[in-house]
């Protein structure tokens, strides 16, 4: 059997995030003061990579960040979560960021500058860095990436987003056909398939992905496979801040899928981590 140096890899954005609790979101020409400002480090791949660490695997990253305060606090965060960070890769760019007010609901409106995460191109040793990994999850990056280093995973895990989702099945059949897993929400599962997320759930499937995972919000996620369809609740806790939620449940799910749980044992400890994630502000802290 082949050793592995990681376990996991997450391969997406990383940012300094502001997170800004707020009584209500604004529209045009308002005003509203910020009750709480909370700046951390986000972005889809360092919540997820931060988050199979937290569950003993060892896990790497790779993003891109600034030579700037923000990519070093970045780097720091990283080392003290004990996440490899090899292909964690400073350039001549700011450091993405995202503005993020959250209301008093937990729900959320964003505003992101992708700086650095913009000029993210695969290099040889990030190449040789995928195939040292078990699990290659990709996570918020653009299609070229996204094409090129899904050929090089040992296993994949996808998380389009609605950026890659709108691309749609056809375009990106390539990539889908080579997922292991993929990960949507049910406005993504539209997206990308024009279907409803049990129709398209579905569909995706009869493309050979073995393993279909649908998060739900507040009513929990639902895993697809070709024999089985398998729901989990949350629990019911209620949401401080939905930034991170995805990529938490995610990380949760997948660290037990590489620790060979029961599908069942992998949404149960999804939904625990992004029950986690919810409850407090900010993804990271």
């Amino acid at each position: 059997m082949k050793k592995f140096s990681l376990d996991v890899i997450g391969l997406g954005t990383c940012n300094a995030d502001f997170i800004m609790k707020v009584p209500r979101f604004v529209e045009s020409d308002d005003e509203v003061d910020i009750q709480e400002l909370l700046p951390s480090i986000g972005g889809s791949a360092a919540n997820f990579a931060v988050g199979i660490s937290r569950q003993g695997l060892k896990a790497g990253i790779m993003t891109r960040i600034g030579k700037d305060h923000f990519g070093r606090l970045a780097v720091q965060k990283f080392r003290d979560e004990g996440v490899d960070t090899e292909r964690l890769l400073h350039i001549n760019e700011k450091t993405g960021m995202a503005f993020i007010a959250v209301d008093s609901h937990g729900e959320r409106a964003m505003y992101t500058f992708m700086g650095a995460n913009a000029k993210f191109y695969l290099e040889k040793e990030d190449i040789e860095y995928i195939k040292s990994s078990k699990l290659l999850h990709i996570t918020g990056m653009y299609k070229e990436v996204v094409e090129e280093a899904s050929k090089h995973a040992n296993l994949l895990s996808l998380n389009p987003g609605t950026l890659l989702s709108s691309y749609g099945l056809k375009t990106l059949d390539k990539i889908i056909k080579k997922a292991h897993i993929i990960f949507l929400n049910k406005k993504e599962v539209k997206i990308l398939t024009g279907l409803n997320f049990n129709e398209g759930s579905q569909t995706i499937l009869n493309m050979g992905v073995p393993i279909v995972v649908v998060t739900c919000g507040k009513s929990g996620a639902t895993v697809y496979t070709e024999n089985d369809v398998i729901s989990s609740p949350t629990g019911g806790v209620e949401a401080l801040d939905t930034t991170g939620a995805g990529d938490a449940f995610a990380a949760g799910f997948i660290a037990s899928f590489v620790k060979d749980k029961k599908l069942e044992d992998c949404l149960k400890m999804g939904n625990i981590v992004a029950a986690q994630c919810v409850g407090r502000l900010g993804a990271l802290k």
